[in-house]
C-alpha cells in the first residue's frame, strides 16, 4: 500500500490479507516521502490493524531517504521492517546492527528483498545470515530487469532463480514470497502465477491491488479436495497404527505425508479462524 495515500491505509484496515506493506520506496514519488514516512509510522504504531501483520518498506541502502526511513520505522515498532535490494548477508547484518541501534522492539523482523542476481547466487548465506531475518520477499520485476530477460507468461527467464530462493528459505527455516504480478486487469494470469507460486513452495505472493486479493487466497488456501484427502489419509494412518504398511486410495502412506497432512488441515484450520 502506498503510504503517501490515506485512503489506500484507510482500506488497508478492511481487507482479508495476512500481512499489509507499507511502501515508502517505489509507490511514493520523491517529493511525498517525508509524509509517507509519517503516515507509515503512524498507522504500524496505531494497533488498528487486527490480524494482520503491519510492515514498512523502506527506501533501500545508499539512498538518501534510507537512514530517516529506518530510524522512524524502528520507532514505530512495526511486526517487520521490509528493505529493498538486500545484497548479501553482510548488508542483513549491517541491518540488523542499524535496528538494534535505532531501538527497534525485539517483535520487528527484518523481511529482506531478493531482486538481483548476486542476491539470488548469495541467498542460501543471505537467508541464514541472522535470526532476526524473518521472510524472504522476490522482488521479480527487478530480478527480470536486471537479468536482461523479458516478462513472459510461465515465467521460465526466472525459473530457476525462483526455486533456488525457495530453496535457501527452506533450508533457513524462514518464510518466503513470491513477487507481484504488475498486469491488475488480467486476472486469469495473475491466477495461473498464483498457482505456479504455490506449486513451487512459497508461502504466499504479494499483491499490488486489492482486486488481487481473493483470487490469492483461493489459490493458497487447500481446497475442498485436498482437505478431505488429507482427513482419509490421517484416519487410515491412526486405523494402520503398528500394521506396518498403511494404504490410502491406493497409495502407501509414510510419515512425510502425514507431516504433509497434518499442514494442509493446520493451513485450512488457520484459513477458517480468520475467516
Amino acid at each position: 500500500m502506498p503510504s503517501s495515500n490515506e485512503r489506500a491505509l484507510e482500506k488497508a484496515k478492511s481487507l482479508p490479507v495476512d500481512g499489509l506493506i507499507l511502501d515508502l520506496e517505489d509507490a511514493v514519488a520523491p517529493d511525498a516521502k517525508a509524509t509517507a514516512r509519517g503516515n507509515a509510522c503512524a498507522a504500524a504504531a496505531s494497533g488498528d490493524y487486527g490480524h494482520r501483520e503491519v510492515t514498512i518498506r523502506v527506501n533501500g541502502l545508499g539512498t538518501e531517504w534510507h537512514d530517516d526511513d529506518l530510524a522512524a520505522a524502528c520507532a514505530a515498532g512495526p511486526d517487520g521492517i521490509v528493505v529493498p535490494k538486500v545484497g548479501s548477508a553482510d548488508e542483513v547484518r549491517s541491518l540488523v546492527t542499524a535496528m538494534e541501534r535505532h531501538g527497534a522492539p525485539d517483535t520487528t523482523r527484518l523481511w529482506a528483498m531478493v531482486e538481483t542476481p548476486g542476491a539470488v547466487l548469495g541467498a542460501a548465506e543471505l537467508a541464514a545470515a541472522h535470526e532476526r531475518l524473518a521472510v524472504l520477499v522476490l522482488g521479480t520485476n527487478d530480478l527480470v530487469k536486471e537479468l536482461q530477460a523479458r516478462f513472459v507468461p510461465g515465467r521460465a527467464p526466472i525459473l530457476t532463480a525462483l526455486s533456488h530462493v525457495v530453496l535457501a528459505a527452506r533450508a533457513a527455516g524462514v518464510a518466503v514470497l513470491d513477487g507481484v504480478y504488475n498486469d491488475v486487469k488480467d486476472l486469469d494470469g495473475f491466477e495461473d502465477e498464483c498457482r505456479q507460486g504455490r506449486d513451487l513452495g512459497f508461502d504466499g505472493k504479494t499483491l499490488i491491488h486489492p482486486g488481487q486479493v481473493e483470487a490469492c487466497n483461493a489459490t493458497f488456501a487447500p481446497s475442498e479436495d485436498e482437505v478431505e484427502d488429507a482427513r482419509g489419509l490421517l484416519a487410515a494412518w491412526e486405523e494402520g497404527a503398528g500394521s506396518g504398511v498403511v494404504t490410502h486410495e491406493g497409495r502407501m502412506v509414510e510419515n512425510l505425508h502425514v507431516e504433509v497432512a497434518r499442514r494442509v488441515l493446520a493451513t485450512h484450520e488457520a484459513v477458517r479462524a480468520r475467516s
